[in-house]
């Protein structure tokens, strides 16, 4: 089983790859990087350039499944909105394919992957590294963020 990692946003959208045999097996890296858009073209533009460079994603892994960061802002509710936009373009991309989606909390990942819903970015980065038994951490942090959503997602799949 293949599974797609998204960690949204408008000017960076973070994704990882992973796969697994089962849904208890351990997960296997397989790919993981950043979508990044011109923060000086117009807001509909940017939701184009991510919306053709996820479905090229979609194209090139054949998910399985797809986990989605579900958003979570509380002081900049204006960079959320556009957030959320993106979120939206990421969502209906790969709901229009029928690939089932699994929407996660930054605490339900972070307890997941952690065991705490509280870790901080560190601990994070270094069960992902364990998890998929990599030589460092996964960069840039989007990317690795995104791959802890593909875990969470894989043990749901």
């Amino acid at each position: 089983m293949t599974i797609l990692g998204i960690d949204p946003g408008l000017a960076t959208v973070g994704f990882g790859v992973i796969t697994q045999k089962a849904p208890n097996a351990d997960p296997e890296f397989k790919d993981c990087g950043v979508i990044k858009t011109p923060p000086k073209i117009s807001l509909g533009e940017r939701l184009l350039m991510i919306k053709d460079d996820i479905e090229a994603l979609l194209d090139e892994f054949k998910p399985d499944a797809v986990g989605i960061e579900e958003l979570f802002f509380t002081k900049n509710v204006t960079n959320g909105l556009l957030v959320a936009h993106a979120r939206g373009i990421i969502v209906e991309a790969v709901h229009r394919r029928g690939i089932p989606i699994y929407d996660f909390t930054p605490p339900q990942i972070k307890n997941n992957i952690a065991g705490s819903g509280a870790a901080d970015k560190k601990q994070m980065q270094t069960m992902i590294q364990r998890l998929l038994n990599l030589n460092k951490v996964p960069k840039p942090d989007d990317a690795a963020d995104a791959l802890g959503v593909a875990i969470c997602a894989g043990r749901m799949a």
